[in-house]
């Protein structure tokens, strides 16, 4: 049973056009999951999460009423290293508000070396900017790429200085409205039949009766005319 199910093409409805496929797009897809699925349960002003995400690691703290959601994270076939996307989805679920066990050593911005999450950077992915970052170093070094690579946010008047305020807004309009939206969809229209619509038995019988008794129409007549 599915219980609820969020996906980055509903980011659009948020303000999210261009980027969906990013870490950020992915912490604002498991944001809105986590939203819908305490809104659904009515849990949603229990558990609020990190309301302001700021990269560091988070774990909901259970309410006086009724424990948190639990939930397990099932990875499929992603390749769990550091700073995949998935953990992106991770981390906007658990600020979301859901309980989720889980190890700080996936997230973006990890150190093997130092064995410690960097928040800073964790942040920086949060709110695209390391997509901001490369934004910049193209607009400098490579005019002609940023052009043919950034055109979607070229096109909307997206620059590197307000991506994180883009991504804010994001979050808040999905914490203000994490239902799911009905598609619209138009009724089918009717297709032209180019074959012949097949018959069922009784008509195709009919049919048969018919042209049967056409024939011995035409075949009487031909012996009256014989007789004349």
């Amino acid at each position: 049973m599915v219980l609820a199910a969020a996906y980055s093409h509903e980011l659009p409805r948020y303000g999210l056009e261009v980027g969906l496929t990013n870490y950020a797009a992915a912490y604002a897809t498991g944001l809105l999951l986590a939203r819908r699925v305490l809104k659904t349960l009515e849990m949603d002003e229990e558990y609020e999460g990190n309301v302001e995400a700021t990269g560091e690691d988070f774990s909901v703290e259970p309410a006086e009423t009724r424990r948190p959601f639990r939930a397990l994270l099932d990875v499929g076939l992603v390749r769990t290293t550091t700073g995949n996307r998935v953990f992106g989805a991770l981390k906007g679920a658990l600020d979301g508000g859901l309980d989720i066990p889980h190890s700080d050593k996936r997230f973006a911005g990890f150190s093997k070396d130092d064995k410690q999450l960097d928040a800073e950077v964790h942040r920086k992915y949060i709110y695209g900017g390391h997509v901001a970052a490369y934004m910049r170093t193209l607009m400098e070094d490579e005019p002609d790429k940023y052009q043919s690579h950034f055109s979607e946010y070229i096109k909307k008047g997206i620059e590197a200085d307000n991506l994180e305020e883009m991504y804010k807004k994001v979050h808040a309009a999905i914490r203000a409205d994490p239902t799911i939206k009905k598609s619209e969809k138009q009724p089918p229209k009717e297709h032209k039949r180019y074959n012949l619509k097949k018959l069922t038995y009784e008509e195709r019988k009919a049919k048969l009766i018919e042209r049967l008794q056409a024939l011995n129409s035409a075949a009487g007549a031909d012996d009256d005319e014989d007789d004349d």
